[in-house]
């Protein structure tokens, strides 16, 4: 399950930097990061464990981003809301997940803590 991120009186957390590689190394698939030139191995233990956390980080991020795009979405107050289900099928979810999704997403936006939503089914 994805760990809350700090709220505002919580210090956040930096994430490494994501390097992004020229299009001619994407398409070399033993490629990633750099990772493969380097022959120290506790600079390469170093370095992975930096993407790792940073890659972790980005995932609870945009996890807490679609919980809170599927509260908006599926806002009784709109006049084009979402049923659960819409929103499973849009984001490749079952409509359990979704609920707690939506759920999630709703203590996101009015600030409540400690909110965390199922793994994805």
């Amino acid at each position: 399950m994805p760990e809350p991120t700090p709220r505002p009186n919580e210090p956040r957390l930096r994430p490494a930097p994501l390097l992004f590689e020229p299009v001619e190394a994407v398409a070399d698939p033993e490629r990633f990061f750099g990772l493969e030139s380097i022959d120290d191995p506790g600079t390469l233990l170093a370095r992975a464990t930096e993407l790792t956390l940073a890659f972790r980080v980005a995932t609870d991020r945009a996890v807490e981003f679609q919980a809170m795009a599927a509260a908006q979405l599926a806002d009784p107050r709109r006049f084009d809301r979402l049923t659960p289900a819409d929103i499973a099928e849009r984001a490749g979810w079952t409509e359990d997940y979704a609920k707690k999704m939506v759920e999630f997403g709703r203590d996101l936006l009015k600030g409540t803590e400690g909110a965390e939503p199922a793994e994805p089914m």
